[in-house]
């Protein structure tokens, strides 16, 4: 069942993001930045887990971000990324954003949704305002890919 966030799944997101983040497969997040990015989040639940979770945030006027994708390792190859993918891709036409990029150590992943890599600098500096507290800055390992909607 894939779903909006409620604040009630904030600790299973957390654990999912950062078990991925301890193997230097993505970003972690904390509960602080969780509580206070919920709205961006959307769940896939399986009898009351949370099995994959991903984010979409508005960065600017036009742009959108797709970030802290997610899934349980045991969930993967079954079509769950790609929903939820699908899901941030569709709120972001809603919301009227005409691009959506992403920060990614997986770039052919979301090559495959039609996303293509961009240079860091082609991104707004808005975009780096959350890299100034990552702890791998300035030596950001990431690939920017960038999906025109």
């Amino acid at each position: 069942m894939l779903r909006k966030a409620r604040v009630s799944d904030i600790k299973q997101i957390q654990e999912l993001i950062n078990a991925f983040a301890r193997q230097d497969l993505m970003l972690p997040r904390s509960l602080n930045e969780l509580y206070e990015g919920i709205r961006d989040f959307w769940v896939a639940q399986e009898r009351g887990k949370i099995i994959g979770c991903c984010a979409l945030h508005i960065s600017w006027a036009d742009l959108a971000e797709i970030k802290s994708l997610a899934v349980r390792k045991e969930q993967q190859k079954k079509g769950i990324g790609q929903e939820l993918v699908q899901a941030c891709l569709q709120e972001a036409m809603a919301l009227g954003a005409r691009k959506v990029f992403v920060l990614t150590y997986k770039p052919a992943y979301f090559q495959a949704f039609g996303f293509k890599k961009v240079q860091h600098d082609d991104l707004p500096h808005k975009v780096w305002a959350e890299c100034i507290n990552c702890p791998k800055f300035p030596n950001c390992q990431e690939i920017a890919l960038l999906k025109t909607l």
